[in-house]
């Protein structure tokens, strides 16, 4: 039986055009650039440089907005769907056209040969069958980027097996692994594990006592080494600290990922363009937002000229109607571009001046125990934004510093109270922890129960398990690895 009924909601709806302001607002400088470099290809009603705009006419007749036009009434939202990488690709929107007058912009970059092609190419020094070349080329390629083989010669085996039609024994891929892969530069490839690496470099070194030392406390007692088992290594081989520092010495000059030591390894290097810059003058902070950020844009002329020149036309054919409506469509869409990258350079230099303003102490003398406790919402507030735009605007972006260029949410941090009540950040506490930690004495290193004890003396009552934590994300390992003799 239909029944009707009164109901009312309240749903929070976002235009297209607030949808791609967000967008804008989470992009670094360099995602900014290529954004802006893709929106002034596909519309050429927007332009680029000091040129004063005119103020194009947008009171087209009501019949050219809404003919061959579909409205879409807005349901609700998922804002985080329509953050999703949903563009069109940038490779469907190049070009490759160049006139002999025109200038190169791309920064050219010089081809090297690949690691696991190097690595190849060495294969060809060998006196080797098709067979044997064809298992040791799967083996390189086998390789990781760390110079590692993983996994297990069955493994390997069974590949060959399905993958190349080779047919083949455990033994001779591991000969073949030992007597020629292992062999290849730089020296320590192959290698299945971290002792086996280090053995393969020791071996090619000159011979001496610390090195046959060194190789036969690696072949027999390994996990005693890694654990820093000093006093077992001690008694088992019955020799001096004198000689297991030598032992020590020898084996840290080795290289434990041989492979990430290539020169031409091909990766790219992540360039970091700061998108704020502070400084200090006269004693006072001054924020400026990267130039970058902030591009000359303006409405194209030619364009405002066309939509003029057929609206003054007395009669209209349906081609001209679809002129104007395409002319209005590019023209409006330059219109809101530039203003939301208007909108976008307030907003960020609006948050980052807040968060320089709740930092002041620290930006003017990059002592990092004067951080305060903040997070997002504290920002949020100040700004009467939401938090979401504040994390857009910490999560991907940097801030050049007279101490480093930093990444913006590093400032954030959660409060916890020391033993007088007052609310200090995590991030002071990890910094005392790792000054603490790179005080103590490396012969007898302080665990986590005695460093915990030292904090409370300085006033920061944490347990022990939070210690634990706070120097795990310090990366600083347990008191047993930091020992030295």
């Amino acid at each position: 039986m239909l029944k009707q009924s009164l109901q009312q909601k309240l749903l929070q709806k976002l235009s297209p055009q607030q949808i791609q302001l967000m967008k804008l607002i989470q992009l670094p400088t360099q995602a900014f650039e290529e954004r802006l470099k893709q929106e002034i290809e596909e519309n050429p009603a927007l332009d680029t440089g000091k040129e004063e705009p005119d103020n194009f006419d947008d009171t087209l007749s009501n019949e050219y907005d809404d003919e061959g036009t579909e409205k879409i009434d807005a349901e609700d939202i998922n804002i985080d769907e329509y953050l999703s990488d949903d563009e069109i690709p940038n490779y469907k929107t190049q070009t490759n056209n160049y006139s002999s007058d025109d200038d190169e912009k791309h920064i050219p970059y010089a081809a090297g040969t690949t690691f696991h092609q190097s690595l190849k190419n060495q294969l060809n020094t060998f006196r080797i069958n098709e067979e044997e070349r064809m298992i040791a080329e799967f083996l390189v390629g086998s390789i990781d980027d760390s110079g590692y083989i993983r996994r297990s010669l069955i493994d390997l085996v069974d590949d060959l097996a399905f993958t190349q039609n080779i047919f083949t024994t455990e033994e001779k891929v591991e000969t073949l692994l030992t007597k020629v892969v292992q062999t290849l530069d730089p020296i320590g490839v192959g290698a299945r594990d971290l002792k086996e690496c280090l053995i393969i470099q020791l071996k090619v070194k000159k011979e001496d006592v610390s090195r046959n030392l060194a190789i036969d406390i690696l072949e027999t007692a390994f996990d005693h080494f890694v654990k820093k088992h000093y006093r077992k290594l001690l008694e088992k081989f019955d020799i001096t600290e004198e000689q297991l520092k030598a032992v020590i010495a020898e084996i840290s000059k080795l290289n434990p990922k041989p492979g990430s030591s290539y020169a031409g390894n091909n990766k790219i290097a992540e360039q970091i363009v700061p998108d704020f810059t502070i400084r200090i003058l006269d004693g006072e902070l001054d924020l400026t937002l990267n130039a970058r950020n902030a591009p000359e844009l303006h409405v194209s002329k030619e364009y405002n000229n066309m939509l003029k020149g057929y609206q003054e036309s007395s009669e209209k054919s349906k081609s001209q109607k679809d002129a104007i409506l395409f002319i209005k469509q590019k023209l409006d869409a330059a219109k809101w571009f530039i203003d939301a990258i208007k909108q976008r350079q307030q907003t960020l230099l609006v948050t980052m001046n807040s968060i320089m303003h709740y930092q002041y102490d620290y930006f003017l003398t990059g002592d990092e125990r004067k951080l305060k406790p903040m997070i997002l919402k504290d920002i949020a507030d100040q700004i009467d934004m939401d938090v979401s735009t504040v994390s857009r605007v910490a999560n991907s972006k940097y801030v050049s510093t007279p101490y480093g260029t930093k990444l913006i949410k590093e400032f954030f941090s959660e409060s916890m109270k020391n033993d007088q009540g007052e609310d200090v950040s995590t991030r002071e506490i990890k910094k005392i922890l790792e000054t603490v930690i790179g005080e103590e004495n490396k012969k007898k290193p302080l665990t986590d129960e005695k460093l915990s004890q030292l904090l409370k003396e300085k006033g920061y009552p944490i347990a022990r398990r939070t210690v634990a934590k706070y120097r795990e994300q310090l990366d600083i390992p347990v008191a047993r690895l930091r020992k030295e003799i």
